[in-house]
């Protein structure tokens, strides 16, 4: 930077224009203000500078920069080009202008650029990201020769909003697809919640032809395989990582992390995490390694990572409190859990959030200190939502009691008046301690509104598929297999059962 500086004071002196040069080299640097002024002197200058400067700017995510450039550009009569608008529309989908996106459209129309497909797709892009989908569809009918990129960014704008099924419905209309197109559909799915169409998904690129997935299609499917528990296909694509050096991206090894953890697999996420040496290790790396340790019952070892975690200088955020208490409840460390939740506000000025107050709630109650657990919720500063209420419900299951499981159930019940799983847990407490009045009560209150227990269902993985089953369900193709080897199982296990008992006949003859 500043032998660039002495350059320039050389050429002032000397009357050499070299700005042009000199301004190229400073958005490389990036000195993108120096490289602006230095613009600024120049008396034409061309419209590749002034692309490079909205560039620049625009990476460094300073958008009200790149306008006022397009705007100087105007004044100056320097006609911007493909590239310019291809540039502001990028940062315009950051800056999330609408007023912005549409005059943009409007000067772009009247450029005579408009069948530029890179600059097209860009625009598409651009009201993708600001969610306005329609319009993006509108451009993209309007677009005669479409490239894969443009139906690509058609397709994220869709899963963007949530819309799978206006996503899906453009895949399947598009004559060429790359991993790009699949992998917007799996994130999609994945980043939606539903997980077992993203697996689906991926299965069915593994058996297309030349595709080959990347990067950003592991860190997309590797959530839906730890929600779902499909370790099975979790371990087939950390093989695949590990043989094509994807592991090397953090996102990859931060979701084989978090998948480990999830499927019960807490000491490969351990290894996992070891293997991310040092410095590119960040905040993600050890909030999840920490919530994997607490979920698992490991409350020491995820506090001794916590305590690690401070003294490497990484400051922890609202998510690593949610696992550190999450720690002292699994492992019932009551005055260790008052401390670090107390040391939120007053060491790292983070503000409790529903989450950590659920978790306190939950530690409280489990110890038996409901009245603390209820003057914690009263003395919240949000509305407690159906998660706190339904903590202190719980514990006063544990502990019988019967004043405080009245009262959160009621606040429950207002919340979620269709959730049978609140009255059933209050009938339990009232049978416990023989308040049979308050168990017809209850029931006649279900029966009144209609409120019935939902079937449980679980995943179950195999052959690289995974299959929902209902309580007696009848649905699966295969099912009369399924119930006949069932049925042979069961009978096998009461046959064993049979054989190993022997009667203690003497016993018998001194009973009689």
């Amino acid at each position: 930077m500043n032998q660039l500086k002495q350059i320039h004071a050389y050429t002032l002196r000397n009357g050499i224009d070299y700005n042009k040069t000199l301004t190229e080299r400073l958005i490389q640097i990036p000195n993108v203000p120096y490289a602006h002024k230095l613009i600024d002197l120049i008396p034409s200058p061309n419209v590749f500078l002034y692309n490079k400067l909205i560039q620049a700017y625009s990476f460094q995510n300073q958008l009200h920069q790149c306008f006022s450039i397009y705007s100087q550009m105007r004044s100056r009569n320097c006609t911007g080009n493909q590239h310019t608008f291809t540039f502001l529309f990028a940062a315009c989908a950051s800056f999330f202008s609408p007023l912005h996106a549409q005059m943009l459209h409007t000067h772009f129309k009247k450029s005579g650029f408009e069948s530029d497909v890179i600059a097209l797709t860009a625009l598409v892009d651009m009201y993708c990201k600001l969610g306005m989908v329609a319009f993006a569809h509108r451009v993209f009918d309007e677009i005669p020769v479409r490239d894969i990129p443009t139906w690509n960014a058609l397709i994220a704008g869709y899963s963007r909003c949530g819309d799978m099924e206006g996503a899906l419905k453009i895949f399947k209309l598009m004559p060429d697809r790359n991993v790009v197109s699949w992998t917007a559909m799996i994130s999609g799915y994945s980043q939606n919640g539903r997980y077992a169409k993203a697996l689906e998904l991926f299965l069915k690129m593994e058996k297309e032809n030349g595709l080959r997935p990347n990067e950003v299609t592991i860190a997309s499917i590797l959530p839906a395989c730890a929600n779902l528990g499909a370790l099975e296909v979790g371990d087939r694509i950390e093989t695949y990582a590990r043989e094509n050096g994807l592991l090397r991206n953090l996102y990859v090894s931060n979701a084989l992390l978090e998948m480990y953890a999830r499927c019960g697999k807490i000491d490969m996420a351990r290894k996992v995490f070891d293997k991310i040496i040092g410095k590119r290790r960040n905040l993600c790396s050890w909030n999840s390694m920490i919530m994997g340790l607490a979920i698992h019952g490991r409350s020491h070892d995820a506090l001794h990572l916590y305590n690690r975690m401070l003294i490497e200088g990484i400051a922890p955020d609202d998510v690593t409190f949610v696992g550190i208490l999450l720690a002292c409840t699994h492992g019932g460390m009551l005055v260790k859990g008052r401390q670090l939740f107390q040391s939120m506000e007053r060491k790292f000025r983070i503000a409790p959030k529903l989450e950590h107050y659920g978790c306190m709630v939950d530690l409280l109650g489990r110890a038996g200190e409901l009245q603390e657990a209820y003057n914690l919720i009263k003395s919240m500063p949000m509305k407690p939502d159906s998660v706190i209420w339904g903590a202190l419900l719980g514990a006063c299951s544990f502990h019988k009691n019967v004043e405080y499981a009245e009262i959160a159930a009621g606040s429950l019940f207002e919340l979620e008046p269709w959730n049978p799983g609140n009255y059933v847990i209050l009938s339990n407490i009232y049978a416990s301690v023989g308040r049979w009045d308050g168990v017809a009560k209850l029931r006649k209150l279900m029966k009144g509104g209609q409120i019935t227990k939902t079937a449980g269902y679980s995943f179950i993985e195999g052959g690289g598929k995974i299959e929902k089953f209902i309580v007696e369900d009848l649905s699966h193709p295969r099912s009369d297999e399924i119930y006949t080897l069932l049925n042979e199982i069961s009978t096998k296990m009461k046959q064993q059962s049979a054989d190993n008992f022997e009667p203690d006949l003497e016993g018998l003859c001194l009973m009689e």
